[in-house]
């Protein structure tokens, strides 16, 4: 479990390929490894991924061909947000975070509003009913409260657009700072949205 506050920016510096997948190597930035054990796991713009071999100030994890399906940025020379794993210790600051994603989303909007910046999202339609008006959602591994929701109402649901304000802490400490109209996303819904679905007895859907 993750709590969505991103520790550091780390980098893929390398992006091996396996016969289903990848290894990749991953410079960990200001992270601090020190307590970082051979199967422990990292977040990885929100996906969670276990640790395989660790030298330095780098380590190495596989990446499945269906997790690289699935999620975005995991497959070449890029920035990521880093998180390692909750304590049940530690201060939830952010929300419950699994490290599953949930679908990809596509950025609309990104822009300067005073000192923070307006970030626009558009969901695919099997998450939309996930989405609440100041309900939390995780989009590239960085736990965010959702300003508004728009979109096709009714069921089935139709895509959701939501909008998100970012203050410049988030935008300084985050690779959300390289966003862009069209860049897309990796989103994490709520999971106590998902325990109510599953308990009011309608479809589930697989996650990554």
């Amino acid at each position: 479990m993750f709590t969505g506050i991103v520790a550091a920016i780390g980098k893929i510096v390398e992006a091996q390929p396996l016969e289903k997948g990848l290894r990749l190597t991953v410079d960990a930035g200001t992270l601090d490894l020190a307590d970082v054990a051979l199967g422990d796991s990292i977040a990885h713009n929100g996906v969670c991924l276990t640790v395989i071999e660790k030298t330095g100030t780098r380590f190495k994890v596989d990446v499945s061909r269906e997790t690289l399906n699935c999620t975005v940025g995991l497959d070449g020379l890029n920035e990521v947000n880093l998180e390692k794993a909750l304590r049940l210790a530690d201060r939830l600051g952010g929300h419950l975070v699994s490290g599953h994603v949930d679908g990809v989303g596509e950025v609309l909007k990104f822009a300067a509003i005073g000192e923070s910046h307006e970030l626009l999202i558009r969901a695919p339609a099997d998450l939309a009913k996930y989405i609440a008006r100041k309900g939390s959602i995780t989009v590239n591994g960085v736990s965010l409260t959702t300003n508004r929701v728009t979109g096709p109402s009714g069921i089935p649901f139709g895509h959701a657009d939501f909008s998100i304000n970012l203050i410049p802490h988030t935008v300084a400490q985050t690779t959300l700072k390289h966003l862009s109209a069209g860049s897309q996303v990796n989103l994490e819904v709520d999971l106590i949205a998902r325990y109510v679905e599953r308990m009011l007895g309608t479809e589930s859907h697989p996650s990554a």
